[in-house]
C-alpha cells in the first residue's frame, strides 16, 4: 500500500513573481470583474423590468446574465485574493467549492447556448407554432433542466468523486483550482472518476452539438429560401448567439489544451490566459453582445437610462 500524507490544502502553482506590479493587474482585473457585474446586472435588471422583453428569448438571454455572473464570482474574488498574497495557498474544501462552481457554470453555459439556439429554431422555422411549442410552463422546464443537469453531474464528479480520493501531493500547476489536476495527484484508484467524467462529457457533448448543428442547419436552410428582409431579420436575430457559442467553443479548447496536452514548451503567462480565457472573457462578452446586437435589449437600456437622467433632473 502506498503511503500519504492528507492534503488538507493545495498549492496554486502558476502564479508568477511580478513583484510590485502586481498591484496594477490587481486593479485592472478589478476593474474588469467591476465591468462584468455592472453590464450583466444592468441587462438583467432591464429585462425584469420591461414588460416588452418578457419573452421566451430574452428570458433565455437573462438567465444566461445570471451565469455569467455566478461563472465569474466564482474565479475573481479568489484570484484578487491570491495576487496580493505571497503564498499562493487554498484550502480543500474551498478548492472542491470552486471547481463545483466553475464547472457547473461551463455546463449550464453550454446549456443554455443551446437552449437559445433550439428557441431560435423554433421561431424560425416553426412560427405559427411558437407560442403553442414555447409555453411558459416548457419553458421553465427547460431552465431547470439546463441548470439541474449541470449541478447534478457535477456534484457528482466533483463531491462524489474526487472528493473521495486520497491525495499524494498538492501543487497545482494553475491560478484557479482544477477538477483535471486534483485527480492527478490522487494516489488511489481514479477509474470511476475517468469514465464516469468521459461518459459524461461525451454524451452533454454529443447531445448539445447535435442540437446546435440541427438547429442552425435548418435555419440556414429556410433562411435561403427566404426574402432578403426575411432573412435578414433571422440572421439578425441569430448572430449573437452565434458569436456566444464561437466566443465560449474559442475558450472551452483553449482550457483543453491547457489541461489535457503538454504545455511545457508555452510560456507560463500565455499558460495562464489560455486557462482564464474562458472564464473572464465569456462573462463580458455575452452582455456586449446581447446589448448591442439585440435591438430590444438596447432600446430598453436607453428608456431606462432616459428615465434615470430625467427623474435626476427634475429632483
Amino acid at each position: 500500500m502506498l503511503n500519504f500524507t492528507p492534503v488538507a490544502h493545495f498549492v496554486l502553482g502558476a502564479y508568477l513573481d511580478i513583484g510590485l506590479l502586481k498591484y496594477p493587474v490587481f486593479v485592472l482585473l478589478l476593474l474588469w470583474y467591476a465591468a462584468i457585474l455592472a453590464s450583466n446586472l444592468l441587462l438583467i435588471a432591464v429585462i425584469c423590468r420591461s414588460r416588452s422583453l418578457h419573452e421566451p428569448m430574452f428570458v433565455f438571454v437573462c438567465a444566461l446574465f445570471i451565469n455569467e455572473v455566478y461563472g465569474s464570482t466564482a474565479i475573481f474574488p479568489m484570484l484578487l485574493s491570491q495576487i496580493l498574497h505571497e503564498e499562493h495557498v487554498i484550502t480543500r474544501a474551498a478548492c472542491l467549492l470552486q471547481i463545483f462552481c466553475l464547472y457547473s457554470y461551463g455546463g449550464i453555459e453550454f446549456n443554455m447556448l443551446t437552449l437559445m439556439s433550439y428557441d431560435r429554431y423554433l421561431a424560425i422555422c416553426r412560427p405559427l407554432h411558437y407560442n403553442s411549442s414555447m409555453t411558459p410552463t416548457k419553458m421553465a422546464a427547460l431552465l431547470a433542466l439546463a441548470w439541474g443537469h449541470s449541478l447534478l453531474m457535477n456534484l457528482i464528479i466533483i463531491y462524489g468523486l474526487t472528493g473521495r480520493l486520497s491525495l499524494c501531493r498538492n501543487i497545482i500547476d494553475k491560478v484557479y483550482c482544477d477538477n483535471f489536476w486534483v485527480v492527478r495527484l490522487s494516489c488511489s484508484d481514479t477509474t470511476a472518476n475517468n469514465i464516469f467524467g468521459l461518459v459524461n462529457v461525451l454524451c452533454s457533448l454529443l447531445c448539445l452539438i447535435g442540437l446546435i448543428l440541427y438547429s442552425y442547419g435548418r435555419i440556414l436552410r429556410v433562411c435561403l429560401r427566404s426574402s432578403k428582409s426575411a432573412r435578414q431579420t433571422a440572421l439578425g436575430t441569430c448572430v449573437p448567439h452565434i458569436l456566444s457559442i464561437l466566443n465560449f467553443a474559442f475558450g472551452a479548447l483553449f482550457e483543453l489544451m491547457q489541461s489535457r496536452f503538454d504545455m511545457s514548451t508555452v510560456s507560463t503567462p500565455l499558460r495562464v490566459f489560455l486557462s482564464l480565457y474562458w472564464l473572464t472573457v465569456q462573462p463580458l462578452a455575452s452582455p456586449m453582445i446581447y446589448g448591442l446586437k439585440m435591438t430590444k435589449i438596447r432600446q430598453a437600456v436607453q428608456e431606462l437610462l432616459r428615465r434615470k437622467c430625467h427623474s435626476q433632473n427634475q429632483t
